[in-house]
């Protein structure tokens, strides 16, 4: 398959990715100053570094950036590829760039969405290796989330009949790929050997709570203290029981040692890429880990990292819940932008989007104004990046970058799609100029540690979303009201909601006002330490569309074709 574009034709992201001379990882190591002696490779062009490798002195000196996007829409936006593209445009004026991106999930990648790992001549590489199975890392993630699950059923069973089964168990079970059948089970049916009759279900494994402490985690100390504080469920007498009551804090710990360790890719351009941890935006904290973005930092002068969907889901999380945790402090946010996207906010049907409308793209920028707005708020210097289409005119990439340049915003375009880091020169350029000039404030958040629950999630709706009035289930005011007389009544919040609007209505396009947030439930990730907030109707266990991906996916003379 091939894309036209203005100046040339671009082949599939695959054959793109093929076409590419991949380097040794050792000699993708060397460019970052980590010696060959230090690598664990997984193959020729894919090596885990380890934790020691990390340089606080030189993570202080880094320039993290971050980028985000306008609300997504079915037509996507590509943070991605504008993340890859502006580490290659970086690295092209000169400076040494590192990009810090999370790894793919199976669910989207043989689902709807597709792969993970950029598109065009801005990607990371080998492209089917990391889209699939990569390291490992998704499949010890899922298989310590269920052998917790399996070792928790298997104490309650044991204690049946006994004041030690649990009054109420809490963990689920996970699994990568989109299975909307079992969002709901019942367990233990059959003969008595078969266990206790209970309820579950599943949720997809980027909303596991281990995916959450993997990615949130400072080393193998830390990893282990999270996973030992898990909660699991509660005890007859209302206290609760957590992963060290189990007394299996060990044997889960050794199903992560390995995965714990970032992972070292290598971009189109054979500049060093770290991929690791992959937590959904819409139903997670949605951003690669701590691990890996301090090692992209005592490695690289510039760091780039993506957050995912849009800044009102993604960047929120990065700054309220990561950058809280870690400390970590971007010099820059890069919101990205498209015209399909803005007209798409503007009223315009995506049957229609391809085509010029002025009007279309005025109604839009409604929805990118807000987002600098938010963006803003944090303390965040905020510059535009305008991810070109084939099917942009002048006259839209114009209109939108005379809006910024009205309200003093950096305007730059994007084209790495089609060229590589040499058509995100100007973009990096931006970067480089705005934070040498006017580097980010010190972050500020939008709510206090020592806010209730629900004045936290108060403040995330009403000045990031725009929410007027937030109701609150009977189901979700129980479980804040105990949370409040916990320990936990400190952590930050995670909101789970559509990612294609502001509001919890996935058809609520561009910005929405003066409208109520339904939370539905709450889900206490004690050991990542914050909670999940469930807004609407959005679901942990994504189900899959009338054509997945999978029905195109195929491995043809001994090559995989169909991935994007």
């Amino acid at each position: 398959m091939e894309t036209k574009h203005k100046y040339k034709t671009i082949s599939s992201d695959i054959n793109i990715a093929r076409s590419i001379k991949l380097k040794p990882i050792t000699e993708i190591a060397q460019s970052i100053t980590i010696p060959e002696k230090e690598l664990i490779p997984y193959g020729k062009y894919i090596a885990k570094v380890p934790l020691e490798l990390e340089s606080e002195d030189k993570i202080k000196k880094s320039n993290l950036i971050l980028v985000t996007s306008i609300t997504p829409t079915k037509a996507g936006i590509g943070k991605t590829t504008v993340s890859i593209g502006l580490a290659l445009g970086l690295t092209k004026i000169g400076k040494k760039a590192v990009v810090a991106l999370r790894e793919p999930s199976l669910g989207p990648c043989f689902g709807m969405k597709g792969g993970a790992t950029g598109g065009g001549y801005a990607q990371v590489l080998p492209m089917e290796n990391i889209n699939l199975h990569f390291t490992g890392d998704f499949h010890a993630i899922t298989s310590a989330h269920n052998m917790i699950t399996a070792l928790l059923d298997n104490y309650n069973y044991q204690n049946r009949g006994t004041s030690d089964v649990l009054k109420e168990v809490v963990w689920k079970r996970v699994l990568d790929v989109n299975d909307r059948y079992l969002r709901n089970i019942v367990t233990g049916l059959g003969e008595n050997g078969n266990g206790v009759i209970q309820e579950s279900g599943f949720d997809i494994t980027p909303a596991s709570e281990i995916m959450a402490i993997l990615c949130l985690a400072t080393d193998i100390i830390d990893l282990r203290r999270r996973i030992e504080n898990i909660l699991l469920g509660y005890k007859t007498d209302g206290s609760i029981f957590t992963v060290k009551d189990l007394g299996i804090a060990g044997a889960i710990t050794v199903l992560l040692k390995d995965a714990l360790l970032p992972n070292l890719v290598q971009t189109t351009e054979n500049t060093a890429a770290f991929v690791h941890g992959g937590p959904f935006a819409n139903i997670a904290h949605g951003c690669n880990s701590v691990i890996a973005t301090k090692m992209a930092m005592s490695h690289g002068d510039y760091v780039i990292t993506e957050a995912g969907f849009g800044a009102d889901l993604g960047a929120e999380k990065f700054y309220n819940i990561k950058c809280r945790k870690s400390g970590l402090q971007p010099k820059l946010t890069v919101l990205v932008a498209t015209a399909q996207g803005l007209k798409m906010h503007g009223g315009v049907p995506i049957t229609h989007i391809k085509e010029e409308n002025i009007n279309g793209i005025k109604q839009g920028l409604e929805n990118l104004e807000k987002h600098i707005e938010n963006i803003k708020s944090y303390g965040q210097t905020v510059v535009v990046a305008f991810n070109k289409f084939t099917t942009d005119t002048e006259k839209e990439i114009s209109l939108v970058q005379e809006f910024c340049k009205e309200r003093e915003i950096g305007f730059a375009m994007n084209n790495a799609f089609a060229e590589g880091g040499k058509g995100a020169v100007h973009l990096a350029e931006l970067v480089v100029e705005t934070i040498e000039k006017n580097p980010s404030e010190k972050l500020k958040f939008v709510y206090k540690d020592e806010d209730s629950f629900k004045l936290k999630i108060e403040k995330i709706a009403k000045n990031t979303y725009g929410a007027s009035s937030i109701t609150f289930s009977k189901q979700a005011n129980q479980k804040l009201k105990k949370l409040e007389d916990s320990d936990m009544r400190k952590f930050p919040v995670c909101i789970a909601k559509t990612q294609f609007s502001f509001s919890a209505n996935p058809t609520a396009y561009g910005v929405v006002r003066d409208f109520d947030l339904e939370i539905r439930d709450i889900i206490i990730n004690r050991g990542a330490e914050f909670i999940v907030v469930i807004a609407g109707d959005i679901m942990r266990m994504p189900g899959l569309p009338k054509n997945p991906a999978a029905m195109h996916i195929d491995l043809v003379n001994g090559l995989v074709e169909g991935l994007s």
